[in-house]
């Protein structure tokens, strides 16, 4: 089992930014991604980045030019770097993986493998952004 522990996240204005942290321990088996969703209000999840076992990184388009993943390995921690931050970023953020094969080359498929309510994901509590 793979347990996460984020922090991170608070209130900003329009135009700041914020990091999220993530500790990644327990087991994740050789095929994994782990990152972030996010899920505002009366709406579903939304992935927005994860970095699989091969250290390759994954973005939802629309997110990619603002928010960069990053992570050090030696400690198990991963980082979501987000900028000039808007309102409807405003939501739930959490660290999330998925630890089974996940398609590759498609961060569609791959961040829909991330959201997933399925025996191989495993989120955290979140942390609450919000951008005013």
């Amino acid at each position: 089992d793979v347990q996460l522990v984020e922090s991170g996240g608070g209130s900003v204005q329009a135009g700041e930014s914020l990091r999220l942290s993530c500790v990644a321990s327990g087991h994740t088996g050789k095929k994994y991604c782990v990152g972030w969703f996010r899920q505002a209000p009366g709406k579903g999840r939304e992935g927005i980045s994860c970095i699989d076992n091969d250290g390759t990184p994954y973005y939802r388009d629309a997110l990619k030019d603002r928010f960069t993943i990053s992570q050090d390995s030696a400690k198990n921690k991963l980082y979501l770097q987000m900028n000039s931050l808007k309102p409807e970023d405003t939501g739930m953020y959490y660290c999330a993986a998925v630890t089974t094969v996940v398609p590759r080359g498609s961060a569609t498929l791959v961040l829909g493998a991330l959201t997933a309510y399925g025996p191989y994901n495993t989120w955290d509590q979140g942390t609450q952004v919000t951008v005013s």
